[in-house]
């Protein structure tokens, strides 16, 4: 049996058994006690077992499992405590990501592979502005056009408010006043960096899931500190894209002795605020289904509450680090909290929230037959890599002798929805100037032009276009096939 070390308590060390780690689990406390060593000690352990992992870091601190950690008082003060033998400073191979392109390899996908759900929670769509958007991605997939960057998206949406009724009895009434709104959140969403993300090529789901050499998994590290405070919702769709798009792809793998994948997901709250009920839905179906695919998800949040019951009840691994206290309502929480872990008649959960020191945290984990274990206090072991991000010079170093220097670096940009819809009316404008010679030439007398603007041209073009059935439909991924859309 495949084991973690996370900690010692007064009755031992506590081992985390690697074939329940696919049962997911949470990191929780305030800030500053002691949530980012955690979730480094967990991540060291997985990949020393050989599973490759996935991290979001929220606060830039994370870097630091690329290097080895140095020696300290406390670090051998906390070994000595719990009686760790061999104990030995490390790196573990590590590779950076950024949906901004600016600290790491870029992460890209294409809109017509996020699909509609995630865009309209992302764009904070109401339910008549999402309903166009579902219409957007249809006459896209009736007509053969690829939805890849936001170009493409505002060109047909821009499209659709011009010939409303042409369209209105196969797609719906679409409002032009609900268009232009789309198009001003669009804007937005480009003024926060989307556009990166929105493009080509698009990231290998492969690329996450990699060992080194030596059989160690690899530590795949996303930047987030800009995400999350400039563009959460960007961040949370990213990581519900990556969720389905690992449910969708990798096959099923029953019980291993260890999974295939950790995903550790910081600020987990922002995946579900004001996330409307069907995604919520999806989430938990994902979550419950995605361990028979071999994958761990480790949520990180100030508070177990962060999540929505019908997920939080499916985490085997629970990690508490201090709460504190300071009003009523804070003291409801910590009850709240206490009740969600399994009662050991030896530790007063509720009270002993409050007094944790930091680096100290109640863990309930899961026995090997799946039932949890009683919540027992236990003292985190220090990680061996170090503690602490990456200067400037060392991550630009490490990035420079990545395996994937180079391979998403030049944006590609095919032939799409935007290319289709300004060739149709570059074709068209070009027939009405030839006809409007042959006119010209057949009265000698003057008259005023009836010359058609561009504009003009390309609506009438595109309308056209709409009449016909091109042969292909492009895939759609993420949530497409558990939403009952075609992929």
């Amino acid at each position: 049996m495949q084991q973690i070390l996370l900690g010692g308590h007064e009755n031992g060390k506590l081992l985390i058994n690697a074939a329940m780690a696919n049962r997911h689990g949470m990191i929780s406390g305030a800030t500053g006690t002691g949530k980012t060593v955690t979730l480094q000690v967990l991540a060291e352990g997985f990949s020393q077992l050989g599973v490759p992992v996935f991290m979001a870091d929220i606060k830039g601190d994370l870097s630091g499992i690329a290097k080895p950690g140095t020696a300290h008082e406390k670090i051998s003060q906390r070994l000595q405590t719990i009686a760790v033998e061999g104990f030995q400073f490390g790196a573990k191979p590590a590779v950076f990501w950024d949906l901004l392109a600016e600290k790491g390899h870029p992460v890209r996908t294409t809109l017509s592979e996020i699909g509609p759900l995630l865009i309209s929670h992302l764009l904070e769509l109401n339910d008549t502005q999402t309903g166009i958007l579902y219409s957007c991605f249809k006459i896209a997939d009736d007509q053969g056009m690829l939805l890849l960057d936001l170009k493409d998206l505002r060109s047909l949406l821009t499209w659709m408010a011009d010939n409303a009724k042409q369209l209105k009895s196969e797609y719906g009434n679409i409002s032009s006043a609900s268009v232009g709104a789309i198009q001003r959140r669009l804007l937005v969403l480009e003024q926060q960096g989307a556009e990166q993300f929105f493009a080509e090529p698009a990231i290998d789901i492969a690329d996450f899931c990699r060992t080194d050499f030596s059989g160690n998994g690899v530590v795949s590290i996303l930047d987030a500190t800009r995400l999350s405070t400039h563009s959460p919702r960007l961040y949370a769709a990213f990581l519900l894209w990556l969720l389905a798009e690992l449910f969708e792809t990798f096959p099923e793998v029953g019980d291993n002795d260890k999974p295939k994948l950790v995903l550790f997901f910081d600020e987990a709250h922002l995946l579900f605020d004001q996330a409307p009920k069907p995604l919520i839905d999806k989430i938990e179906q994902i979550v419950r289904l995605i361990r028979s695919k071999g994958v761990g998800v480790y949520f990180i949040s100030q508070s177990p509450l962060d999540i929505p019951e019908s997920v939080l009840g499916q985490l085997g691994l629970k990690i508490q680090h201090a709460l504190r206290a300071y009003t009523p309502k804070d003291k409801k929480v910590i009850k709240a909290v206490a009740e969600t872990f399994r009662s050991n008649p030896k530790i007063d959960t509720e009270q002993a929230i409050s007094n944790l020191k930091t680096g100290e945290a109640l863990v309930s984990s899961l026995n090997s037959d799946g039932s949890p274990s009683p919540v027992e206090r236990v003292l985190i072991c220090p990680p061996a890599s170090r503690v602490g991000p990456l200067t400037e010079s060392e991550r630009k170093q490490h990035i420079e002798r990545s395996p994937y220097q180079g391979r998403y670096d030049q944006l590609l940009d095919r032939e799409s929805a935007y290319e289709m819809l300004k060739q149709q009316a570059e074709k068209k404008t070009e027939l009405l100037e030839q006809r409007e010679e042959t006119t010209t030439r057949k009265h000698s007398r003057p008259r005023s032009s009836n010359r058609q603007s561009v504009g003009e041209a390309f609506i009438k073009s595109a309308a056209r276009s709409i009449g016909s059935q091109i042969g292909r439909q492009i895939i759609r991924g993420v949530l497409g096939s558990l939403l009952g859309g075609r992929r």
